[in-house]
C-alpha cells in the first residue's frame, strides 16, 4: 500500500514528508493505522548524529493507533484493537524478559536496528529500502511493526495522549520509580524538564518524594514544572546547588535524574555535587556516542558511596507499565494532557522540532487525520 511518512535522508537535514510504499505484515507482524505520535528528542538525535542510525530512516517511536491487519502467527491482537507501540519491544521469553528486565529484551535489541526479525524491511521510498526508528517509524500514517512492540489498551483512552507512554512518559516515570528507586521522604532533583523530565517529576511525586527540584534553563519549563510535582526550580545545576544545600540543610538530594536533551560528560562532577551520601545519579538522557571523556571524582564514589547508573526506557516493562500508567491517567493521578504543549500535522514536523529546539514545548505531538 502507499502512505505518507517523514523520512530523514541526510544528517543535519530536515524531515522529508513524502509518499512511501509499505509491504503487508509478514510472520509475527502487524499493520497499524496511526492516530498520533509524540515528537521525542531521541528522533532529533538521528538528525544530529548523536545516535548514528543508518540513513535513510523513517523517524518516530512514540505511537498509538489501531490494528488494521495481522500477519501469520500473531496472537493476542486483531483488527480494531487500540494499541500503544512500545519504544523497546519485549518478547517476554528471552533471558532479560524472563528475569524482569524486558527493557533489555534480546528481540528488542534486534528490532531496534530498524529491520524486521528476518532482516528485511517493509518500508520503501524513492525506489530503495528505508529503515524505521527502533523498527516503529511512527512519523507516518501507517506502519508495520513486530507484535512484540504492541501493547493493547482500552478503547476509551485518547490515542493522542496514549502515544506519550510509548517512550517519554514511561521512561521518565520509570527513571524515578525504578531506576532511581525514589522512596517516601526522599529529596529528588530532575535535570531537564522536557517530556522525560516532566514525567520523572510526576514519578517522584507519586513515589512520595518530599522535595523535588526541577532544573532547566528555559523559563517556560520552570514555570510548568510545579504542575508536574516540582517543589523548587532552578535555571542551572550551579544555581541549584546553593538552593538544594539550603533547603536540605546540607543533606543534598537522595536521587538525581539526568533528563537533558543531550548529556555532557563534563557536567557529571557538578551533578554528583547535588547528590547526598549514598545518593544515586540516574543517567537517562542520551550522550553523543562519540563522547568518551567524563569528569568525575571517583574518590567520592568510594568514600561517600555515591552511585551512577544508566537506564533505558526507565528500566520499565512495556506490557505491565504502559497499562499501569494509562490506568493512573484515567484515575487523574498522572497528567498527560498538560504535557502536550502543541500539536502538529505531519507536514509541520520540521516546525515542531524547531519549537522543541527553541524551548517552546514540553512535548509536541503529531496528530494524524483518520
Amino acid at each position: 500500500m502507499q502512505t505518507e511518512a517523514a523520512v530523514l535522508w541526510q544528517r543535519h537535514g530536515e524531515w522529508s514528508v513524502e509518499p512511501i510504499e509499505l509491504d503487508p505484515p509478514k510472520e509475527g507482524e502487524v499493520l497499524i493505522r496511526l492516530a498520533a505520535s509524540g515528537m521525542c528528542h531521541s528522533d532529533e538525535h538521528l538528525v544530529t548524529g548523536d545516535m548514528p542510525v543508518p540513513l535513510p530512516v523513517i523517524g518516530g517511536h512514540e505511537g498509538a493507533g489501531v490494528v488494521e491487519e495481522v500477519g501469520p502467527g500473531v496472537s493476542g491482537l486483531q483488527p480494531g484493537d487500540h494499541v500503544v507501540l512500545g519504544f523497546v519491544p519485549a518478547c517476554g521469553k528471552c533471558p532479560s524478559c524472563a528475569t524482569g528486565h524486558s527493557n533489555l529484551c534480546d528481540v528488542g535489541a534486534t528490532l531496534m536496528a530498524g529491520r524486521q526479525m528476518d532482516g528485511t524491511i517493509r518500508h520503501h521510498a524513492r525506489g530503495e529500502d528505508v529503515s524505521t526508528m527502533v523498527c516503529l517509524g511512527t512519523f507516518a500514517h501507517y506502519t508495520v511493526v513486530n507484535q512484540a512492540s504492541c501493547v493493547k489498551i482500552l478503547d476509551d483512552i485518547p490515542l493522542d495522549k496514549a502515544c506519550l507512554v510509548g517512550c517519554g512518559v514511561t521512561t521518565g516515570w520509570g527513571s524515578a520509580v525504578y531506576a532511581a528507586g525514589v522512596r517516601p521522604g526522599d529529596n529528588v532533583a530532575v535535570i531537564g524538564i522536557g517530556g522525560i523530565g516532566a514525567s520523572a517529576l510526576q514519578g517522584a511525586r507519586l513515589a512520595g518524594a518530599e522535595m523535588i527540584f526541577a532544573i532547566d534553563p528555559v523559563e517556560l519549563k520552570r514555570t510548568l514544572a510545579p504542575s508536574f510535582g516540582a517543589t523548587h526550580v532552578a535555571p542551572s545545576v550551579e544555581e541549584a546547588f546553593a538552593l538544594i544545600e539550603q533547603e536540605t540543610w546540607g543533606h543534598m538530594c537522595d536521587k538525581v535524574i539526568c533528563a537533558m536533551g543531550v548529556g555532557s560528560g563534563a557536567m557529571m562532577e557538578s551533578i554528583l555535587g547535588l547528590t547526598a551520601k549514598r545518593g544515586r545519579v540516574v543517567v537517562t538522557n542520551i550522550h553523543p556516542i562519540a563522547e568518551t571523556d567524563v569528569t568525575m571524582n571517583l574518590m567520592y564514589l568510594t568514600i561517600l558511596e555515591k552511585q551512577v547508573v544508566g537506564s533505558i526506557f526507565g528500566s520499565a516493562n512495556i506490557h505491565s507499565d504502559i497499562p499501569k500508567l494509562l490506568k493512573l491517567y484515567r484515575e487523574g493521578q498522572l497528567d498527560l494532557d498538560s504535557m502536550i504543549t502543541n500539536t502538529y500535522k505531519l507536514g509541520d514536523i520540521n516546525q515542531g522540532y524547531q519549537d522543541m529546539r527553541d524551548g517552546k514545548n514540553i512535548r509536541g505531538v503529531l496528530v494524524y487525520d483518520s
